[in-house]
């Protein structure tokens, strides 16, 4: 579930970076879903005792501050979708759409950049 959460991570920092800028509200709503939904789907934890869930949360504030580029998020989580296809149950899929459009829609409306990789995102997990 390491992996997972590891490229989701990515994916969701794609979508919040996706129009040049992060902004707070994007960064409280990931971190609510991630409390509320992702924590509880699961019972993984790391070598330290933490749910595994909070991987999504460190890569992705490991990404705000070194400011990632976004090119190889999308082919990669491809890959990874490809490559270990067990772990995206309809209910991770689920999730994972819902917590896109939430930090998408957490600031005005869905721009375009956003509804396109959300796009790209649903046929990837629609496989």
């Amino acid at each position: 579930m390491t992996h997972l959460y590891e490229h989701l991570g990515k994916v969701f920092y794609s979508i919040a970076t996706i129009d040049k800028i992060i902004r707070e509200e994007e960064i409280k709503k990931l971190k609510q879903i991630i409390k509320t939904e992702w924590l509880p789907l699961e019972n993984s934890f790391n070598i330290f005792g933490d749910d595994t869930a909070y991987e999504i949360e460190i890569v992705f504030d490991w990404l705000v501050a070194n400011e990632w580029e976004l090119e190889q998020v999308m082919p990669d989580f491809k890959i990874f979708r490809a490559e270990h296809q067990h772990l995206f149950t309809q209910e991770i899929n689920v999730l994972i759409l819902k917590t896109v459009n939430a930090i998408a829609s957490s600031f005005s409306a869905k721009n375009k950049s956003e509804q396109v990789l959300i796009s790209e995102l649903t046929f990837i997990l629609n496989g």
